[in-house]
């Protein structure tokens, strides 16, 4: 089966904003979302979805892809996986082994999973060992909005759609009280700091939020890959440390053999798709550190992300941005049910395909 076509597409979906505020990132007003998807035809007419990681650096994300990727690729056999991964690998490590080259190979990783799936008549997380799972438990990831206010509507909307685990994006005491006394005693509440602190300040900060019985406090150190700095923050402060959504397997690596987290967080849009995420996930188990897939995403990145937790041996959640959008083009797979879970797709490959009209009205390149 070759490889006769590989397609960008870049959409934009705007956010509906429920509060006042306007949630943040990088200090910026974020009120839509870039969503990179990556198309890969085949002479046998099976087509495959994949994503890589969009987002603000769409462009150069695209670009490795259109003018690096595609040439190595066209021709290939798309059920050759490993092979054909392999060698993309190589073929970009001048590019660096992070950042857009590894993003845009995560995306073209995707879509070959899909295809394999499809051609194998199995749903992804079948073809990848199976599951006795058929629905996964979500957590809402609030975004950073800096007011207690505003956390406290968005925590109680969250509550009342069902979840059952909160995640805030918050770098401040006051937020965080908010929602533990929205959610009460005994919801997980998760704190993702984005890297802001040195190793003494993001102690100080564990100490003051230790009475809130977070869960994890998510990249706490600048920069991410002090990794000894990291299990500091662990042992003194006391709280679990999480890490990973911008990680490779050797990050990964340095942050067990330092014992610098409990929880792991490989983004299959950003790791090398779901063939690094299924070595990355390997990799934990040996050292028995717990897999929480970062999925911040709302195309067959985060379908994908929900087949590779589907065939782990251990439980996790799906990190589920808490966005709402007026349309996608993968509808109500994007959204868990009033239970706060998803419905594992049963289909082959992904088990889920883009509304291509939908496709067509939201992009922008």
């Amino acid at each position: 089966m070759k490889i006769t076509k590989i397609e960008t597409i870049v959409i934009n979906t705007p956010i509906l904003i429920a509060g006042k505020i306007a949630p943040k990132a990088s200090g910026l007003p974020r009120t839509s979302i870039n969503t990179l998807m990556v198309r890969v035809d085949t002479d046998e007419g099976i087509t495959g979805w994949g994503e890589g990681f969009g987002h603000r650096i769409y462009a150069a994300t695209k670009a490795v892809i259109d003018d690096i990727l595609t040439p190595l690729c066209i021709g290939r056999d798309a059920t050759d996986i490993t092979s054909l991964v392999d060698g993309l690998q190589r073929s970009v490590s001048g590019s660096g082994r992070n950042g857009p080259a590894m993003y845009a190979l995560s995306a073209i990783d995707i879509a070959l999973w899909d295809i394999a799936g499809k051609a194998a008549g199995l749903p992804l997380y079948r073809l990848l060992g199976g599951s006795p799972r058929k629905e996964l438990p979500a957590y809402a990831s609030l975004l950073r909005y800096g007011d207690a206010k505003e956390i406290t509507m968005y925590t109680e909307r969250a509550m009342k759609r069902g979840y059952k685990h909160l995640k805030l994006h918050e770098v401040t005491e006051a937020p965080v009280k908010a929602a533990r006394k929205v959610a009460g005693p005994d919801i997980p509440i998760m704190i993702d700091c984005n890297c802001p602190w040195t190793v003494d300040q993001a102690i100080k900060m564990a100490d003051k939020l230790a009475p809130y019985n977070p869960k994890w406090l998510e990249e706490p150190v600048w920069p991410p890959e002090d990794h000894r700095g990291l299990a500091k923050v662990q042992d003194v402060g006391g709280i679990a440390t999480a890490a990973g959504e911008n990680a490779m397997l050797h990050d990964f690596l340095s942050m067990f053999e330092n014992d610098a987290i409990t929880y792991a967080q490989p983004s299959v849009a950003k790791v090398g798709g779901v063939t690094m995420m299924r070595k990355v996930i390997t990799l934990a188990e040996t050292f028995g550190v717990n897999v929480v897939p970062h999925s911040a995403y709302f195309g067959p990145g985060l379908i994908a992300s929900m087949h590779c937790i589907a065939a782990m041996a251990a439980d996790s959640v799906v990190e589920r941005f808490d966005c709402d959008f007026a349309e996608t083009p993968l509808g109500d797979w994007i959204n868990p049910k009033k239970n706060g879970c998803y419905d594992l797709p049963q289909g082959p490959g992904l088990g889920v395909e883009p509304d291509l009209k939908l496709i067509k009205k939201l992009r922008i390149a």
